[in-house]
Protein backbone atom coordinates (compact mmCIF):
# COMPACT_ATOMS: atom_id res chain seq x y z
CA UNK A 1 0.00 0.00 0.00
CA UNK A 2 1.29 3.54 -0.98
CA UNK A 3 1.36 6.20 1.83
CA UNK A 4 -0.96 8.83 1.70
CA UNK A 5 0.72 12.10 0.53
CA UNK A 6 -0.93 15.42 1.57
CA UNK A 7 -1.11 18.01 -1.15
CA UNK A 8 0.05 21.44 0.04
CA UNK A 9 -3.30 22.89 1.94
CA UNK A 10 -3.68 19.13 4.03
CA UNK A 11 0.20 19.26 4.62
CA UNK A 12 -0.62 23.03 6.37
CA UNK A 13 -3.46 21.85 8.31
CA UNK A 14 -1.53 19.01 9.38
CA UNK A 15 1.32 21.73 10.86
CA UNK A 16 -1.32 24.20 12.58
CA UNK A 17 -3.23 21.20 14.64
CA UNK A 18 0.91 20.34 15.74
CA UNK A 19 1.76 24.07 16.62
CA UNK A 20 -0.19 27.20 16.15
CA UNK A 21 0.61 30.04 15.36
CA UNK A 22 -0.13 31.90 18.23
CA UNK A 23 1.76 29.03 20.62
CA UNK A 24 5.16 30.41 21.68
CA UNK A 25 8.29 28.56 20.37
CA UNK A 26 9.68 26.51 22.88
CA UNK A 27 12.55 24.21 23.15
CA UNK A 28 14.51 23.17 20.40
CA UNK A 29 11.90 25.51 18.73
CA UNK A 30 14.03 28.40 19.36
CA UNK A 31 16.50 28.30 16.68
CA UNK A 32 18.56 31.40 17.51
CA UNK A 33 22.28 31.52 18.79
CA UNK A 34 21.91 33.89 22.01
CA UNK A 35 18.62 34.80 24.37
CA UNK A 36 18.16 37.31 27.12
CA UNK A 37 17.21 34.56 29.91
CA UNK A 38 14.55 34.32 32.94
CA UNK A 39 14.94 32.25 35.60
CA UNK A 40 12.08 30.28 36.84
CA UNK A 41 11.28 32.16 39.84
CA UNK A 42 11.49 35.46 37.35
CA UNK A 43 15.41 36.10 38.33
CA UNK A 44 17.39 37.96 35.13
CA UNK A 45 20.15 35.38 34.48
CA UNK A 46 20.98 37.55 31.19
CA UNK A 47 22.57 36.72 27.91
CA UNK A 48 23.43 33.47 27.12
CA UNK A 49 23.85 31.17 24.15
CA UNK A 50 20.73 28.99 23.85
CA UNK A 51 22.79 25.88 24.56
CA UNK A 52 23.32 26.61 27.89
CA UNK A 53 19.48 28.14 28.62
CA UNK A 54 18.05 24.89 27.29
CA UNK A 55 20.90 22.92 29.45
CA UNK A 56 19.46 24.80 32.32
CA UNK A 57 15.58 24.47 31.56
CA UNK A 58 16.32 20.65 31.28
CA UNK A 59 18.30 20.42 34.84
CA UNK A 60 15.60 22.10 36.54
CA UNK A 61 13.04 19.57 34.18
CA UNK A 62 11.08 22.73 33.07
CA UNK A 63 10.64 24.29 29.41
CA UNK A 64 12.62 26.73 27.67
CA UNK A 65 10.00 28.87 26.54
CA UNK A 66 10.69 32.27 24.28
CA UNK A 67 8.25 35.32 25.82
CA UNK A 68 9.36 38.21 23.57
CA UNK A 69 10.56 36.84 20.34
CA UNK A 70 10.92 40.17 18.96
CA UNK A 71 13.48 41.73 21.55
CA UNK A 72 17.16 41.27 20.16
CA UNK A 73 17.94 39.15 21.35
CA UNK A 74 14.81 36.97 22.16
CA UNK A 75 13.93 36.62 25.72
CA UNK A 76 13.14 33.55 26.95
CA UNK A 77 11.98 32.02 30.38
CA UNK A 78 12.16 28.75 32.10
CA UNK A 79 8.74 27.69 33.23
CA UNK A 80 6.28 24.33 33.33
CA UNK A 81 5.02 24.94 29.94
CA UNK A 82 1.97 22.95 30.07
CA UNK A 83 1.08 24.66 33.29
CA UNK A 84 1.14 27.85 31.85
CA UNK A 85 -1.05 26.76 28.82
CA UNK A 86 -3.40 25.13 31.45
CA UNK A 87 -3.60 28.47 33.53
CA UNK A 88 -3.69 31.01 30.19
CA UNK A 89 -6.94 28.88 28.83
CA UNK A 90 -8.68 28.84 31.94
CA UNK A 91 -8.19 32.81 31.99
CA UNK A 92 -9.38 33.31 28.43
CA UNK A 93 -12.48 30.86 29.23
CA UNK A 94 -13.22 32.64 32.60
CA UNK A 95 -12.86 35.88 30.26
CA UNK A 96 -15.21 35.13 27.70
CA UNK A 97 -17.40 33.68 30.47
CA UNK A 98 -17.80 37.09 31.41
CA UNK A 99 -18.13 39.15 28.62
CA UNK A 100 -21.11 36.52 27.48
CA UNK A 101 -22.98 36.96 30.44
CA UNK A 102 -22.96 41.04 31.30
CA UNK A 103 -25.52 42.52 29.85
CA UNK A 104 -25.67 46.16 28.88
CA UNK A 105 -28.36 47.25 30.67
CA UNK A 106 -29.95 51.29 29.92
CA UNK A 107 -31.11 54.27 32.11
CA UNK A 108 -32.60 57.16 30.52
CA UNK A 109 -32.33 60.35 31.88
CA UNK A 110 -33.67 64.26 30.60
CA UNK A 111 -31.67 66.94 31.70
CA UNK A 112 -34.13 68.70 33.67
CA UNK A 113 -35.05 65.33 35.53
CA UNK A 114 -37.04 65.34 39.29
CA UNK A 115 -35.43 64.02 42.50
CA UNK A 116 -37.58 61.45 42.88
CA UNK A 117 -37.22 59.95 38.91
CA UNK A 118 -33.41 60.42 39.09
CA UNK A 119 -33.64 58.37 42.92
CA UNK A 120 -35.69 55.53 40.83
CA UNK A 121 -33.27 55.82 38.07
CA UNK A 122 -30.21 55.48 40.11
CA UNK A 123 -31.42 52.45 42.33
CA UNK A 124 -32.25 50.43 39.03
CA UNK A 125 -28.88 50.86 37.61
CA UNK A 126 -27.65 50.13 41.40
CA UNK A 127 -29.74 46.58 41.06
CA UNK A 128 -27.86 46.20 37.84
CA UNK A 129 -24.63 46.35 38.82
CA UNK A 130 -25.30 44.32 41.37
CA UNK A 131 -25.76 41.40 39.52
CA UNK A 132 -23.06 42.17 37.12
CA UNK A 133 -24.54 44.02 34.12
CA UNK A 134 -23.02 47.26 32.81
CA UNK A 135 -24.83 50.05 32.64
CA UNK A 136 -25.58 52.61 29.60
CA UNK A 137 -26.55 55.80 31.01
CA UNK A 138 -28.52 57.76 28.43
CA UNK A 139 -29.50 61.74 28.62
CA UNK A 140 -31.70 62.44 26.04
CA UNK A 141 -31.58 66.27 24.97
CA UNK A 142 -34.26 68.72 23.98
CA UNK A 143 -34.68 71.28 21.37
CA UNK A 144 -31.97 73.42 22.63
CA UNK A 145 -31.07 71.49 25.19
CA UNK A 146 -28.28 70.36 22.85
CA UNK A 147 -26.00 73.89 23.34
CA UNK A 148 -26.13 72.68 26.70
CA UNK A 149 -23.95 69.56 27.24
CA UNK A 150 -21.82 70.56 30.34
CA UNK A 151 -24.92 70.54 31.94
CA UNK A 152 -25.19 66.43 30.60
CA UNK A 153 -21.87 66.03 31.19
CA UNK A 154 -22.26 67.34 35.09
CA UNK A 155 -25.35 65.30 35.62
CA UNK A 156 -23.99 62.19 34.25
CA UNK A 157 -20.74 62.83 36.72
CA UNK A 158 -23.12 63.21 39.60
CA UNK A 159 -24.69 60.03 38.55
CA UNK A 160 -21.49 57.70 38.39
CA UNK A 161 -20.60 59.40 41.86
CA UNK A 162 -23.95 58.59 43.21
CA UNK A 163 -23.42 54.50 42.25
CA UNK A 164 -19.51 54.08 42.57
CA UNK A 165 -19.77 51.53 45.30
CA UNK A 166 -20.97 48.86 42.48
CA UNK A 167 -19.70 50.42 39.48
CA UNK A 168 -16.78 52.43 37.51
CA UNK A 169 -17.05 54.40 34.69
CA UNK A 170 -15.41 52.81 31.46
CA UNK A 171 -16.99 55.10 29.04
CA UNK A 172 -16.69 59.02 29.89
CA UNK A 173 -19.44 61.34 28.23
CA UNK A 174 -19.84 61.42 24.69
CA UNK A 175 -22.36 62.25 22.18
CA UNK A 176 -24.12 60.33 20.33
CA UNK A 177 -26.73 62.30 17.78
CA UNK A 178 -29.07 64.09 19.53
CA UNK A 179 -28.20 61.92 23.23
CA UNK A 180 -24.99 62.37 25.87
CA UNK A 181 -24.02 58.42 26.93
CA UNK A 182 -21.95 56.94 29.14
CA UNK A 183 -20.94 53.35 30.28
CA UNK A 184 -20.45 52.30 33.61
CA UNK A 185 -19.15 48.92 34.77
CA UNK A 186 -20.10 46.55 37.68
CA UNK A 187 -17.43 46.14 40.03
CA UNK A 188 -18.02 42.27 40.24
CA UNK A 189 -18.57 39.94 37.38
CA UNK A 190 -21.82 38.54 36.27
CA UNK A 191 -20.38 34.85 38.20
CA UNK A 192 -19.27 36.53 41.35
CA UNK A 193 -22.88 38.46 41.57
CA UNK A 194 -24.46 35.18 40.90
CA UNK A 195 -22.73 33.41 43.24
CA UNK A 196 -23.14 35.99 46.44
CA UNK A 197 -27.02 36.28 45.20
CA UNK A 198 -27.12 32.40 45.42
CA UNK A 199 -25.51 32.53 49.04
CA UNK A 200 -28.22 35.39 50.25
CA UNK A 201 -30.62 33.40 49.23
CA UNK A 202 -29.45 29.88 50.82
CA UNK A 203 -28.97 32.32 54.38
CA UNK A 204 -32.67 33.62 54.28
CA UNK A 205 -34.01 30.60 53.73
CA UNK A 206 -31.93 28.51 56.14
CA UNK A 207 -32.52 32.22 58.67
CA UNK A 208 -35.74 30.52 60.24
CA UNK A 209 -34.55 26.99 60.74
CA UNK A 210 -31.71 27.95 62.64
CA UNK A 211 -33.59 30.75 64.62
CA UNK A 212 -36.09 27.54 65.62
CA UNK A 213 -33.65 25.31 66.24
CA UNK A 214 -31.79 27.39 68.71
CA UNK A 215 -35.07 28.74 70.20
CA UNK A 216 -35.71 24.90 71.06
CA UNK A 217 -32.31 24.23 72.16
CA UNK A 218 -32.61 27.22 74.67
CA UNK A 219 -35.84 25.85 75.51
CA UNK A 220 -34.40 22.29 76.66
CA UNK A 221 -31.43 24.42 78.29
CA UNK A 222 -34.66 25.68 80.61
CA UNK A 223 -36.41 22.83 81.09
CA UNK A 224 -33.67 20.54 82.31
CA UNK A 225 -32.35 23.40 84.43
CA UNK A 226 -35.54 24.05 86.03
CA UNK A 227 -35.88 19.51 86.45
CA UNK A 228 -32.38 19.77 88.45
CA UNK A 229 -33.78 22.29 91.01
CA UNK A 230 -37.14 20.25 91.47
CA UNK A 231 -34.55 17.37 92.13
CA UNK A 232 -32.05 19.30 94.66
CA UNK A 233 -35.11 20.34 96.30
Amino acid sequence: MRPVRLDGAEHAASRRKEFRISDPRTNERIRVPEVRLVGPGGEQVGVVRIEQALKLAQEAELDLVEVAPNSRPPVVKIMDYGKFKYEAAQKAKEARRNQANTVLKEVRFRLKIDKHDYETKRKRAEGFLKEGDKVKAMILFRGREQSRPEQGVRLLQRFAEDVAEFGTIESTPTIDGRNMVMIIGPLKSKVDAKAEANARRAERRRGPQTEAAEAAETSAEVSAEENTKEENA
